[in-house]
């Protein structure tokens, strides 16, 4: 087992060149992260929440991952991650030793290493998915995994301390393992799918069901036997959902009423303090009238507040749900689902607006905006066209449609029931991978023919585009 590890993470000879200068790019784009913060993220005895929340600002990533490791908690959704913040548990415990030891928070520098760990091997295992299972020649595996990490929400997700880089790492990493494995004509072993499914759902856990979708491609009619149902699929569903529904209760809960009643308990004093004011102001003499008074005056005041909070960013860009319930409230019904395809889904996700540069939906950039420039739709249109033409060229391939049935599922989460809808470009480390997997087939499909060279001068040019104008944004943001 352990031999088996140390082999698929060993670096074999000719990804050395590739992989060194993904390394010192990944490191390098981290390093500006690191920087754009360490100022106000390495103060100490502040209140950590507030520090870390108020001040990162990249889109609308999230820095809870600075909050746990600072002061452990179960502060992700629970139901969205439920296990990453035990996954964590252990780089908490090693920076509360570093700062009382060095005096200074270093979360930043430990966040970092563990998320640069998950870029360089899904770079490793990406290309290899190129080499090893799509057969490629070296440059193409080169030229499309350049491709991708030029993608401007896979360059950004690699380096935030979020969770999409690892989630990135965990789909790849098993991706390339079900190619392995259809190759051989081998399937995956039971405690394989519940180990893969046990890490990645609970670090992203809609993305539990990807592990289920590449078993059964991969696994073939033996997906379907009752003891794998039963122990692979149907056991570790049921048990990851008793924990989340237990860390609900026992960590989130308790602070949701905590929270509840300070609010209350603050806008009671609110109410005695203004009713004091109110008192002090008013000609009324008579107190019932003078609390009829006040209540009016009041509820005026909430009615114009609950119609500016709805104009609120945070509020108008969320789009219309399907329905109130627990779940269905994260649905969206109104969302432009063309609209989103054009600008975010197939736009800023893979190059940055120009306009509303890295901004939060949640504060100020609408959710549609669109590019200046003519060119940006049209290396858009390349891109898709280049995604379209693979899935053609490998129509026939059981690995692909793996991967295209993944896709999908994001697919029908995001544009279909609108999960995320306002912001799908953030998700794009979940799915942008297959988009340059299904290119793989096209670029096999015209290797020795003169189709060739000009397939490999436009994804050079595509990615070299991408690389100078994303990484050119991205960089002028964070200085």
């Amino acid at each position: 087992m352990i031999k088996k590890i140390i082999e698929l993470l060993k670096i074999k000879r000719e990804e050395w060149l590739a992989a060194i200068v993904a390394a010192i790019v990944f490191i390098t784009l981290q390093a500006f992260v690191i920087i754009r913060y360490i100022d106000v993220f390495t103060q100490t005895g502040r209140g950590y929440w507030s520090v870390f929340v108020k001040n990162f600002y990249i889109s609308g990533f999230d820095p809870i991952t600075y909050t746990v490791i600072t002061h452990w908690g179960a502060n992700y959704n629970v139901y969205r991650h439920p296990l990453l913040a035990f996954f964590i548990y252990p780089l908490s415990m090693l920076n509360e030793w570093l700062t009382d030891v060095t005096g200074i928070n270093l979360v930043q520098f430990i966040t970092a290493v563990p998320w640069l760990v998950c870029a360089f091997y899904s770079f490793i295992f990406l290309y290899r998915i190129f080499r090893e299972i799509i057969k490629t020649s070296r440059l193409d595996a080169t030229l499309l995994s350049a491709l991708y990490f030029s993608f401007a929400y896979v360059m950004i997700s690699l380096v935030v301390p979020d969770h999409f880089g690892i989630s990135m790492f965990l789909l790849l990493l098993t991706i390339y393992l079900s190619g392995r494995k259809m190759q051989q004509g081998k399937t995956f072993k039971i405690w394989q799918t519940v180990l893969l499914f046990f890490f990645t759902a609970g670090v992203t856990l809609s993305n539990g069901i990807k592990i289920f979708i590449y078993a059964l491609f991969t696994n073939g009619k033996k997906f379907f036997s009752i003891k794998n149902i039963l122990f692979a699929v149907l056991l570790p569903s049921i048990l990851i959902w008793i924990f989340a529904r237990w860390e609900y209760h026992n960590y989130a809960l308790p602070k949701e009423r905590a929270a509840k009643e300070s609010k209350k308990k603050k806008n009671e004093e609110k109410r005695k303090k203004d009713f004091i004011a109110f008192a002090d102001t008013t000609s009324i003499k008579d107190s019932a009238k003078m609390r009829a008074a006040f209540n009016a005056e009041i509820k005026k005041k909430a009615i114009a507040k609950y119609k500016a909070d709805r104009k609120k960013p945070w509020n108008e860009h969320k789009g219309k749900p399907m329905g109130k319930g627990e779940f269905t409230s994260w649905t969206d019904k109104s969302t432009s689902r063309i609209e989103t395809a054009i600008e975010n889904l197939f736009g800023e996700s893979i190059q940055l607006h120009k306009d509303h540069l890295l901004e939060d939906t949640l504060r100020e950039r609408p959710v549609i905006v669109k590019y200046n420039w003519a060119i940006n739709y049209i290396v858009e249109a390349i891109v898709v066209l280049l995604f379209l033409a693979g899935i053609w060229f490998g129509r026939r391939s059981r690995f692909l449609w793996m991967c295209l049935a993944g896709f999908a599922f994001d697919m029908v989460i995001h544009m279909g029931l609108g999960f995320g809808i306002n912001e799908v470009y953030i998700m794009g480390a979940h799915w942008l991978f297959v988009m340059p997997i299904a290119m793989a087939f096209l670029v096999k499909a015209t290797e020795g023919k003169r189709l060739s060279t000009y397939l490999r001068a436009l994804i050079l040019l595509l990615s070299l585009y991408l690389w100078i104008y994303n990484g050119t944004l991205f960089i002028d943001f964070l200085i």
